[in-house]
């Protein structure tokens, strides 16, 4: 089996690759035009692999607007989401070790989630609530099928629970109304008297599930989230800019991040000079912590094209990566079936789950031209990737504004890479 090498940030010629170069240069012209000179994104990188190579590669605007920054391809972003993939690989490294079975209780390791409870009806002060159908099992994690939600969604009262409680740590905007978990251990205690939105398995929700995920992680492997994930995967596959905190001779790189509001586009919600990633945390995000850059994202996607192997390092072995890619909402139904009707870092028709990735399932159906068996997933500062094994196609886009749903670019993008093929 030929795997592919992803040393560096080196074009090779697109049309070797199946690729016009003509057609990729509409990339950069169309995120300049309609977005960074408008003022509605500060910068914004893209980064198109095919077959293991860099076919295209290119950044416009700017990482940090006051400071006249330019956006670079070695500027590290906060990646938010896109940590859910490389926390849910740090999990099934230890399922390939026998840790654990995916239809393992939840309980097994947080012995006081066994009778989690279901929300039948009320208010967020005073609420009824059922026995849920069965306990949530690891895989429900994975699958974001556990039950459990997010205090930013504003859909659900059980979403006014989370917030009044201090569940999650504030992203951007978001109010904080209470003190937050400063560990996943607390969080994890936060969530034990809180009901479920459903019966784990019936159905699809975004949530922290996958900062359950990284506690999981330290309770079986003993060892702190930021730790494992530096020696089981940034470590090894030489993601040198990739961790859960900027150390300070880094911070000249990172970027400042912003939020869309409506008087103002481009609000600075996060500068460089106060950026909490600047601390090393006390709450160690398996579901956002973590900063990253084009190169070194582009390291691990191309491990996972290549079944969990680069550069004679092997990180998951290959029937792994095939079974996490894999759709595993239940009957194989696409997540516009199953879904809450809420906030997610993808669409829903057309387009199912795996372990830590959505998986398209029907092109035709999302609208959106691709491949079936494609795997993805985006970060709220507007961040993205997929990788197509049908193609060999890697995509990254990074950029830095909350939310990521102000703008259809990852749609736009998708028709951007596609048109350029020619083999």
């Amino acid at each position: 089996r030929e795997t592919r090498r992803m040393t560096n940030l080196t074009v090779e010629s697109p049309e070797k690759l199946g690729l016009s170069a003509e057609r990729l240069a509409r990339i950069g012209t169309f995120f300049d035009e309609q977005y960074v000179k408008p003022s509605k994104l500060p910068g914004v990188s893209v980064a198109v692999a095919r077959r293991g190579q860099l076919a295209y590669v290119d950044a416009v605007g700017q990482r940090d607007v006051a400071n006249g920054l330019p956006m670079t391809l070695d500027t590290i972003v906060r990646i938010y989401s896109m940590t859910k993939p490389i926390t849910s690989v740090a999990l099934m490294s230890l399922y390939e070790e026998g840790r654990f079975q995916l239809d393992d209780p939840v309980s097994r390791f947080v012995p006081a989630w066994a009778n989690l409870r279901v929300w039948e009806d009320g208010n967020p002060l005073k609420f009824r609530t059922r026995t849920a159908t069965r306990e949530m099992t690891i895989r429900d994690l994975l699958t974001h099928t556990s039950g459990l939600t997010y205090g930013f969604m504003y859909n659900h009262p059980v979403d006014a629970i989370y917030r009044h409680r201090g569940v999650e740590r504030p992203l951007g905007l978001m109010p904080s109304e209470a003190e937050p978990a400063k560990t996943t251990a607390e969080l994890v205690e936060k969530l034990t008297d809180i009901p479920l939105l459903f019966s784990p398995g019936t159905q699809w929700a975004y949530s922290v599930a996958t900062d359950v995920c990284g506690r999981l992680v330290e309770i079986i492997s003993g060892q702190s989230l930021d730790v494992f994930v530096a020696e089981r995967i940034t470590g090894p596959l030489a993601m040198v800019d990739t961790a859960f905190h900027v150390p300070d001779d880094k911070a000249d790189r990172l970027a400042a991040c912003y939020s869309y509001t409506k008087k103002n586009p481009l609000l600075l919600t996060d500068p460089v000079a106060t950026s909490g990633y600047r601390t090393k945390p006390t709450y160690v995000s398996g579901g956002g912590g973590m900063a990253s850059t084009m190169s070194d994202y582009l390291r691990f996607c191309t491990m996972l094209l290549n079944k969990g192997e680069l550069d004679g390092v092997r990180i998951l072995g290959r029937k792994t990566v095939e079974y996490m890619t894999m759709n595993h909402l239940p009957g194989g139904l696409d997540m516009d079936h199953l879904a809450e009707r809420a906030f997610s870092e993808t669409s829903y028709e057309g387009v199912g789950f795996g372990l830590g990735f959505a998986v398209t399932l029907d092109p035709a159906v999302n609208q959106t031209i691709g491949s079936r068996g494609s795997y993805s997933w985006g970060g709220a500062a507007s961040t993205g990737f997929w990788i197509d094994p049908v193609e060999e196609l890697i995509v990254i886009v990074l950029t830095q504004l909350l939310p990521s749903s102000t703008y259809p670019m990852r749609r736009e993008l998708q028709s951007l890479v596609y048109q350029a093929l020619v083999d």
